[in-house]
């Protein structure tokens, strides 16, 4: 019979996944349950939490697992994870990912970085790192990010069945989407096996920072402004949509651009900057510049709407969106510090 490697004061194993809509964490989080209860015998429980929009929004899944003679009352979010399932590393520009990690935790990220790296952009003070390159696997198996990272998951968290897992795949899918068994198995297969750790001890004399709840708002009845008045709107102009891009983004080809527009009228982000110059006969027209990456989420229309292919569809390299970014000259908003 399967044990646990570690509880809590409840008597809970938990483990949260930080994630975007359309990786299929949610999914993740309830095959990751059915196999600890019905494959490893465990009490479990999953449940996700995300907003009203969600592809390209943060979602986390949460999942906890006890022993039989313990009952689940608690279906609050998971802040003191064991194990953190990153589906998306970029979710760390604007989302706390290893909030509430003890010293003991295992965060898998999907990167291609390694632990080191990953460390110094998440801000880690001590824990083990896990990494796999899921976006990449996903990419030449022709399947899903979700799988990788399952594969990946199964490797941390050693109680849990590898050859039960392989079963919940095939039953989930094989009635609706057989020709998705085969690949969907593979890119399990290569999560578990390509996944690299490196473990960081805690500096002396350093505590591992406390949990922040990430659902309670900046402006409450004792913070807020005389008269409830919001004293930094939100603006579309100062978001940031790149942790929606899901591995693939488009690369913009000058030479080729015959600065027709039809990639502007197909985004939904205003992500394409444009500017005004004479054309060889000395007409004024405008030219396409180049793309504001930090509002672009990978959606790829304009790579379908482009008819010089100029625009092309690549997976997503680390730097390369600030490299190549054209930022917009706006002089509508500002920043507070």
């Amino acid at each position: 019979m399967s044990v646990l490697p570690k509880k809590n004061d409840l008597g809970f194993f938990e483990i949260r996944l930080e994630s975007i809509g359309g990786l299929g964490a949610n999914l993740a989080g309830k095959m990751l349950a059915e196999a600890g209860v019905v494959g490893s015998g465990f009490n479990g429980v999953s449940f996700s939490s995300y907003g009203s929009e969600k592809k390209g929004s943060p979602v986390k899944a949460h999942i906890r697992f006890c022993d039989m003679t313990t009952n689940i009352r608690d279906t609050t979010p998971v802040e003191r994870p064991h194990v953190v399932g990153v589906f998306h590393e970029n979710l760390s520009k604007t989302v706390n990912v290893i909030s509430g990690m003890y010293e003991d935790s295992l965060v898998l990220v999907n990167s291609s970085k390694s632990p080191a790296e990953l460390k110094e952009k998440l801000k880690l003070v001590g824990g083990t790192i896990a990494v796999v390159d899921a976006t990449g696997i996903a990419l030449e198996e022709k399947n899903r990010v979700n799988m990788a990272m399952l594969g990946g998951l199964f490797r941390l968290c050693e109680f849990l069945d590898f050859e039960h897992m392989k079963g919940i795949i095939r039953k989930s899918l094989e009635k609706k989407y057989p020709g998705a068994v085969e690949p969907a198995l593979r890119t399990f297969q290569r999560g578990y096996d390509e996944v690299q750790f490196q473990t960081f001890a805690l500096p002396e004399g350093l505590e591992m920072p406390m949990p922040k709840r990430w659902d309670i708002p900046v402006y409450g009845y004792e913070t807020q402004a005389i008269g409830g008045m919001v004293s930094n709107p939100g603006n579309s102009i100062l978001k940031d949509l790149s942790i929606s891009r899901s591995g693939m983004m488009p690369h913009f080809d000058e030479e080729k651009c015959i600065h027709c527009a039809a990639c502007d009228t197909a985004c939904p982000d205003f992500c394409f900057v444009w500017d005004e110059a004479a054309d060889k006969k000395g007409r004024p027209q405008m030219f396409l510049q180049g793309i504001d990456y930090q509002y672009c989420k990978g959606c790829l229309k304009c790579v379908v709407a482009c008819p010089t292919e100029a625009l092309t569809s690549n997976r997503e390299t680390d730097g390369y969106g600030e490299a190549h970014r054209v930022p917009h000259r706006f002089n509508l908003a500002v920043k507070s510090g």
